[in-house]
């Protein structure tokens, strides 16, 4: 109930029984047994609580007040106008540990998310106490005591604002502060706190959308291998998806098929993949943005573009393609192709991860050994085997060449010059055929980017570059 509760959105029973129930013989009869002792303590003959259905599960916060959401809710609204009783009414309750004696519940998958929350609530609490440090109504005697704590959880925030001298040259102002009292972006640690929810597409498939952030809008199309709960952690996606989110609104969604949106669905075709981008931004009530598209993502971008272009501002694609394998790869390519297609439809779910391997050493060649495993498990974890052949098929059926001049918006195009995945002169051939569009060709062999290689940062520049130029 308390990881329910802690989300407050559904979860597949599929993930809860892996999250929680990684022991027992018979994990679904688990789960059934402690739902139905939960709704005998939480449900009420006029409200249900616990929400269940074939497929999901969740806790009805209606009527409720959860403390952690009321205060990174609180503290999200950048307000300098916060008494200093609210203030120490949640210093006190941030004293306390988060979800206290689950330490060893659940599997590794459930640790890392009880921890990544952990350390969310560590943030929020020297935010808390920084703002009483220094706040302009704080009675002399007390004041002595919140300086004390400020120093004890973060000495070098408390010493560069006292003193107006931080050693490496930052402004001596502390993050927490600048949170509360100005419109500056939120630090990295506190970006986790994305807000996941939900759209329906006309032919019912749930599709799982996610924001983060304030400021003007982008959003990035859906690609596969994302999952809205996983990746924002990631060693892979955290670090660019926060960067991102530093001076912006930034939209996520799972793909039909994987992550957090429906996986038992019938259509996994183009169209569809570009019907969802609209149903999201139309869902969001976004009028004009830029869209960011990653590998078959940028197809998406493309058409979206085309079919909407007084919506698009902008467009930056990464290691994308106008045209899937089906239509340029050779015979012996397309012969490659089946054989891995046909593998990953019948090994993609298992234990042995070598299945997987294929994709991770073709996705990330130079990524570190730890990274890989990472990657290796959340493949098996973003869908299913039989969908993740059908991707494959979709991908390779993805043509819109014949789209490219149509596009009137200011586009980028970065691609990395060794990508095993999709070659440089597929990007090269996007971006000559987009009108005026720029291409940033990056030093890298990875067709997705980690961020300890200089390929990373020269490509959050490049886009930095590219918003700032069109004020997009």
């Amino acid at each position: 109930m308390g990881f329910l509760v802690a989300t407050a959105r559904p979860h597949r029973r599929e993930r809860l029984c892996e999250m929680l129930w990684d022991l027992p013989d018979d994990p679904k009869a688990a789960l059934r047994w402690s739902l139905s002792k939960l709704r005998q303590v939480v449900d009420s003959p006029d409200l249900k609580r616990i929400v269940a259905d074939r497929e999901r599960v969740s806790f009805n916060i209606e009527d409720v007040e959860v403390d952690i959401g009321t205060i990174h809710k609180r503290l999200r609204q950048r307000s300098d106008k916060l008494p200093i009783d609210a203030l120490e009414a949640m210093a006190a309750q941030l004293d306390n540990v988060l979800l206290d004696g689950l330490d060893a519940a659940g599997s590794d998958e459930f640790r890392s998310w009880l921890m990544a929350e952990r350390e969310d609530a560590a943030v929020a609490r020297v935010n808390v106490i920084c703002q009483l440090a220094t706040h302009p109504d704080m009675p002399s005697v007390s004041a002595p005591k919140w300086k004390r704590l400020w120093n004890d959880v973060d000495p070098e925030g408390a010493e560069a604002y006292y003193t107006g001298t931080p050693a490496s040259g930052a402004p001596t102002t502390h993050p927490a502060i600048a949170v509360a009292a100005t419109t500056k972006p939120v630090p990295v640690e506190g970006l986790r706190n994305q807000r996941i929810s939900f759209c329906e597409a006309p032919d019912k498939t749930k599709i799982a959308m996610a924001t983060v952030g304030e400021g003007p809008p982008l959003l990035k199309a859906a690609n596969w291998l994302t999952h809205l709960e996983l990746d924002w952690a990631s060693p892979i996606w955290g670090k660019c998806f926060s960067e991102i989110a530093r001076r912006r609104t930034f939209i996520r969604y799972d793909e039909r098929g994987c992550g957090l949106s429906d996986w038992n669905v019938k259509d996994l075709g183009f169209n569809a993949f570009v019907e969802d981008l609209e149903i999201v931004a139309d869902k969001l009530g976004l009028e004009r943005f830029p869209l960011l598209g990653i590998s078959q993502g940028a197809a998406v971008c493309i058409e979206f573009a085309v079919r909407h272009p007084e919506r698009v501002s902008g467009l930056i694609l990464i290691g994308g393609y106008s045209a899937g394998w089906q239509h340029l790869a050779s015979q012996e390519e397309q012969a490659r192709r089946e054989a891995v297609r046909n593998l990953t439809a019948v090994g993609w779910g298992t234990d042995n991860s070598a299945y997987r391997h294929i994709f991770s050493h073709t996705f990330m060649p130079d990524a570190n050994a730890d990274d890989l495993d990472w990657f290796d498990e959340f493949q098996r974890l973003t869908t299913s085997p039989h969908n993740a052949a059908r991707f494959q098929d979709a991908f390779g059926e993805i043509d819109v060449r014949h789209r490219l001049s149509e596009i009137r918006a200011p586009t980028i195009v970065l691609h990395s010059k060794g990508d095993q995945r999709i070659p440089l002169d597929q990007g090269r051939a996007l971006a000559a055929g987009i009108p005026d569009a720029q291409f940033v060709p990056l030093d890298s062999r990875n067709h997705v980017l980690v961020d300890y290689e200089p390929a990373w940062n020269v490509c959050m520049q490049a886009i930095n570059s590219f918003l700032e130029e069109y004020d997009i």
